[in-house]
Formats: structure tokens, sequence, C-alpha cells
């Protein structure tokens, strides 16, 4: 076993144990997260030479009598708990545990069985109540308590779409520790829609699409070893955690015989979904997926023709219930390759003489269902020596109620009865980098145009700006295209055949910033929204730019505290963070069940080979 594999299910279950045996927690208590305690970078070291370091698992633990989140170290391999500690004021991530108990509890209310005989709803076997984190808005009903803020639909009359007729207005208000509604936030009747379209038709269909094939006869070109992956000159190691889900390690490029580093280690740190309608309870709706719910134990069980086509290799994972009982998802992480076009062609035009390579890429992927929405993570690795990082958004916007004579303000009407509000979609990626090595530094890439004068008489002279980034306040950037502006990681001692120091640039493609008052509760807690691009120097408790408990805090903590500190980032361990902003007023077209979309930026070799990598990659009619 490798020490970056995902733990198995006799690992989660000997760390429950431990934690039961030795940590002092009653009866009350569950298991927020049993996962890998990954190993650092010098235990990584001396694996490669033979000493495998001790298996660890990482245990955060919530206890409802005492209100306390609790989190340490369990030695696998001798049974030992380590490092527990009472994390002050934090509050455990919500787990999918807690979405059943918030439907119990609301259901099993009188105050709400009456609020839905209003507006005309007796059975509430088809009502749908969602357990949403509460956020931090200053309620002092609140501090201190396990609250969530909940949103309730009717399912349609098909019953495939359990967000078909939303319940406008009413906002029940739970106290997840005592099992208990505190109030109903109820603003007002609004009659419910008209039943909403089914999305799984069975009638009426397409009869035209023809079959399409992909078939590698002689079988996949990529070399699989447990969760480690060889594939044209690159390596890489699939990981799997709780919160982040898929996570990558050990990404490196095969050059000349010499396996040369490029990451450390790969993520979607954090993600929020804030929503920009202010009525009602409507401003509470505003989700961390990653620090406030996890993306690891929502992830799909992927199946082939649906979600995958061609020769796929599934990477199973192991996740637990709030008990600490494990459950295994199959076909979690899929990986298979793709053609993709051209990857360089020229013709002699005094020859005829031609040459056109196919590109191809190896795709690594995972879907995680969060309530209404599907996020696709998509991690691209080309030949060229590029990787792709996208974002694949379907499933159902997030709609609410609306009466019939009115118009909506801050979304679209997309179904009689039926608005979605304008949002964003906020992805944080960090990167442990280590191009080349681990002593790296930041550079700012921008292009201006110089003006017209004896150097440049004709207008036409474009100037590059290439500045180092040299501490953390420095390398809080964002996104310019008038400018062409991107970011690259270089190594100053490693040098190519130009004697220029080695490097990746990290291109972005369509970005925005958000739109909420900085000041603003949801803010407050995400304050890496605000910049595109954030470096930081590697320490190994920063992992997560909202901080390490979202869940109802204040604000304040993660990428805007450490890099507070404005540490050196010349020639040191960098981490760069890439904040990709997704923004959404739905429409029609999106009910009801949204096509896919698209959100990505690039890394790129630049100047990290001596020369087009790809050169080596035979036309397909020399085959």
């Amino acid at each position: 076993m490798h020490p970056l594999d995902p733990l198995k299910s006799t690992e989660v279950r000997t760390a429950v144990e431990v934690v039961r045996a030795q940590s002092g927690l009653d009866e009350t208590a569950w298991f927020e997260t049993i996962t890998l305690d990954e190993p650092d970078k010098a235990e990584l070291a001396a694996a490669r030479d033979g000493r495998a370091p001790i298996r660890r698992a990482y245990v955060c633990c919530y206890e409802p009598s005492s209100n306390r989140t609790m989190r340490g170290i369990v030695r696998l391999d001798d049974g030992e708990l380590a490092n527990w500690e009472h994390v002050e004021g934090a509050q455990a991530r919500i787990v999918p545990d807690e979405f059943v108990l918030g439907d119990e509890i609301v259901k099993a209310d009188p105050r709400f069985v009456e609020a839905c005989a209003k507006r005309g709803i007796t059975d509430l076997e088809k009502v749908l109540i969602e357990t949403w984190a509460a956020g931090n808005f200053g309620d002092e009903a609140e501090r201190g308590e396990r609250i969530a803020f909940c949103h309730c639909w009717v399912s349609n009359e098909a019953g495939d779409n359990p967000y078909g007729r939303p319940i406008a207005n009413l906002h029940p208000v739970v106290d997840l520790r005592l099992r208990k509604i505190i109030r109903i936030d109820d603003f007002g009747v609004v009659p419910l829609p008209p039943d909403s379209a089914s999305i799984r038709p069975t009638e009426n269909l397409r009869t035209d699409i023809k079959p399409l094939e992909i078939t590698q006869p002689e079988g996949p070109s990529f070399e699989v070893d447990g969760y480690g992956v060889k594939w044209q000159n690159w390596h890489v190691r699939v990981g799997y955690n709780l919160r982040e889900g898929l996570v990558l390690h050990e990404i490196g490029y095969e050059d000349k015989g010499r396996l040369r580093p490029i990451m450390h280690r790969a993520s979607m740190a954090e993600m929020v979904v804030p929503y920009g309608d202010p009525t009602g309870g409507n401003f509470r709706r505003n989700a961390f997926d990653t620090g406030e719910y996890g993306i690891g134990p929502v992830l799909d069980s992927l199946k082939l023709g649906c979600d995958c086509l061609g020769h796929i290799h599934y990477f199973d994972v192991c996740a637990h219930d709030w008990h600490g009982e494990p459950y295994e998802i199959k076909n979690a992480v899929c990986m298979h390759e793709e053609d993709f076009g051209l990857l360089w062609k020229h013709t002699d035009a005094r020859t005829g003489k031609m040459r056109a390579v196919r590109s191809r890429r190896l795709v690594i992927s995972a879907l995680s269902t969060i309530g209404n929405y599907v996020y696709g993570f998509f991690w691209y690795f080309y030949q060229d020596g590029t990787i792709g990082v996208e974002i694949k958004a379907t499933g159902i916007p997030f709609p609410t109620g609306i009466a019939p004579d009115k118009e909506s303000e801050y979304g679209t009407i997309v179904a009689p009865g039926i608005e979605s509000h304008v949002h964003q979609h906020v992805f944080s990626f960090r990167f442990d980098m280590c191009v080349d090595g681990e002593a790296n530094s930041v550079r700012e890439v921008e292009f201006e145009a110089a003006p017209v004068g004896p150097e440049n008489p004709h207008g036409n002279a474009i100037r590059i700006i290439d500045r180092e980034l040299e501490s953390e306040l420095q390398a809080q950037r964002e996104t310019d295209s008038a400018r062409a502006r991107y970011w690259k990681i270089v190594n100053p001692k490693a040098k190519n055949g130009l004697g220029k120091p080695t490097a990746y640039k990290l291109v972005p493609a369509a970005n925005t910033l958000p739109l909420l008052d900085p000041q603003s509760p949801v803010a407050k807690r995400a304050g890496f929204m605000f910049k595109h691009f954030w470096a930081t120097q590697y320490a190994p408790d920063e992992l997560y730019p909202a901080g390490d408990f979202p869940n109802q805090s204040a604000g304040g903590d993660g990428l805007p505290a450490w890099t507070a500190a404005d540490r050196p980032l010349s020639e040191t361990d960098v981490v760069t963070w890439y904040t990709l902003n997704f923004h959404h007023l739905p429409r029609p077209e999106d009910w009801p069940v949204q096509p896919v979309v698209y959100a990505n930026f690039h890394w790129m070799p630049d100047g990290f080979f001596d020369e087009n990598p790809a050169l080596d990659v035979p036309p397909n009619d020399l085959k």
C-alpha cells in the first residue's frame, strides 16, 4: 500500500474503535470525518527510500451533549489517539445523516404541518426539506448552537423532480443538537406553481441518434498500479478525502528518462455559492459545499455509457456514515483517454508535404451530487505537458416560488410560478507546487501597448511586463483580460536549454469577481473570493481557503488571515490558489434540468521544456 492511498474500510473501523475507546466522548457523539492524514513531505521522501510512514487517520467528531467539535489523529499501526483537542467555537460540517434528521424533525412539528396546510399541502411524503447550513448572520438566538436553515419543495407528479414545486417563503429553523424546531420563518403564502415537467421522460424521445462507438482494441495507453498512474510521460497519483473528494498527488512529467516534479498536491479546496436575492429568507441561500457539507461522501457511483465513454478504469473509495460505519463508493473516480482533435500540424506549401498529429488527453474525473446541483470535477493531462482543470455543472437550478402576477427582480422566471435567482459558483483550487523541486518563486506576466514615439513610430509595439511577486500580499491578484495577465511558478535554480528558469504558467479563462459587499456576512466567511490568484508559503495546516470550520463561523479565517503575515515567496515552498467564479443567471432552458455548463483554466509549461515535448507523437498515417 502506498502512503497516499485512501483509507480502506478496515482502517476506518480501526479509527472508530480507537476514538470510542480513548477519546472520552459519550454515546451521543458522531463522526464528521475519518479520512487519511496525509504523510508530510519528509515522510514521503523517506517512503521513496523504502521507509514506509505510519498510516494515520484524521478524525473529527461532534458531541451533541456538550456541543463540542473534537479532532485528532489515530495512529492506525499501533492504535493510539494523538493530538485530541476541542476546537473552541467550531461547528463540524453538516453530514448527510443530518439532512435526513432535519427532514424528520420538521415534518414531526405541528407548526410546520399547519404552515403546509395553509398552502393546501397535506401529503408530507411529497415534501422535501433540505437542511442547509445556517451561516452566520448575527442572530443572537442562533449563536453557539448547531443551526440549520431549511428550504422546502413539493415533488412533481412524475416523482422524479423533488424540487419541482417550490414552497416559497417557508423556512423552518432547526437546532440540530437539540433536535427541535426553534422557529419557522414564514414570509407569506405564495400559491404552489403548476406541476413541473418530468426530468426523465420516456415518451417522444428522439429517434435519429445513431450509435457512436469509442473503442481501443489494443487496450488503453495508461498503466495503473493501485492508485498510481503512468500515461504518455505523465505520472500522477489519485487520492481522496471526505472533504475535498478527488485529490491528485505527485504530478510529474518524465522528460528524457528523468521524472520532473510539477505539483506535490492539487485539489478543489473550497467552493461557495452565494445567491443574490435579499428578500424573505432568500438572503440565507449560500452554500460552502466543501467546508460545510463535504464533497467526498456524495460522490456519484459512475456508470459506463452514461458518465464515461471508452475504455474506462475506475477507482473505488471508502466513505462512512455518522456512526463511523464505512461504505464503499464504487466507480467514484473515472479515468480514460479522449481524442482531442489536432495536436499540431504543418503543410509545406513548396513540397506539399504535410504532417498532422492528433491530440489525446487523459481524463481523471469525479461527479458529486450535492442537493439540487451536480458538479463534475475534471482534470486533463495533455501530451504537450498542459494540465487542464474544468468544472461541469448540471442538475436543477435552485428554484423558489413566485406569485403569478409578479416579475422576478433578482432572477429569472424559468417556468410558470417558478423563479431561480442570480448566483455565483465560486471555486478555490489549491496547488502545492514543486516545479523541478520546491525552491520556487512567483511571477506575474502581462502586456501593454507602448506609446507612439521614436522607438515605436508605427504604434505596434507591445511591452512585456514580467515581475516577481515577492510576498503574500503582493501575490493577491485579479485577472485582467485587457492586459492578458497570467502567473507563472518558476524555479530560479533549474535552467532550460536556453539558460532560463523552468516554469509552469497558470492561464485563466472566463472569470468574474463577487458582487457581494465585502462586509456582508457571506463575504466575511469567504474572503478568498475577492482575489483570483493567491500565493502562500507552504504550511502543512493551511489546506482550506475559508478555514478549517466555516460552518457558522464569523469569518476572517483562511487565506485572508494567513497572508496577513506577508511571508516571502522567493525560492521557497510555494502554494498557489486560483479562484474560479462562474456567474449564473438561470434561463428557461435550464429548467427543469440544466444542460452542462463549463468553467475552466489551464496550467501550461513555459520554458519547462527545451522544445515542443510532443514532437515524438506519431501521426496516424504512420501507424
